[in-house]
């Protein structure tokens, strides 16, 4: 009986509520971003700070955000789906899928993507995926 008081107190706890506040924020770039093209939600899902960390150099907010708006317009039927979510403290893991034709061409890229989350707000981004094989569908099919 203690273990489960115990185990209810962890569960109750903020930094659970925090690790779920997290992933529904970290979710959000693909749900309100991606899939809706709604622009106007990164004021509420990013840090005006942000960075993103790529292998050769950073990004800034503004740099991250005309990349996304860049692969919605190379695919305008783009959707994203959330298959996996892991958080831990201030840290949110999603392992995504990109869907989109191409002019008759499908396009199907897995990727995966840790932010860090300070203050409410997506303040740090790492993430890997075959840009080379968007880049291509893009090449191959005339943009």
């Amino acid at each position: 009986m203690k273990r489960i008081i115990a185990l209810a107190l962890l569960l109750a706890t903020p930094a659970h509520a925090d690790t779920e506040a997290n992933k529904h924020l970290a979710a959000r770039v693909f749900d309100d971003l991606y899939n809706e093209g709604d622009f106007a939600a990164a004021a509420d899902i990013y840090a005006p700070d942000f960075v993103n960390h790529g292998v050769t150099r950073d990004a800034s907010l503004a740099e991250d955000l005309a990349a996304t708006r860049y692969w919605c317009a190379a695919f305008p039927d783009l959707h994203m789906t959330v298959e996996k979510e892991i958080a831990e403290g201030d840290l949110v893991t999603i392992l995504w899928l990109g869907e989109a034709m191409r002019n008759g061409h499908p396009l199907k890229l897995r990727g995966i993507t840790i932010w860090r989350v300070k203050a409410g707000r997506l303040a740090e981004e790492w993430s890997e995926f075959n840009e080379a094989t968007a880049r291509a569908a893009i090449t191959a099919t005339g943009r």
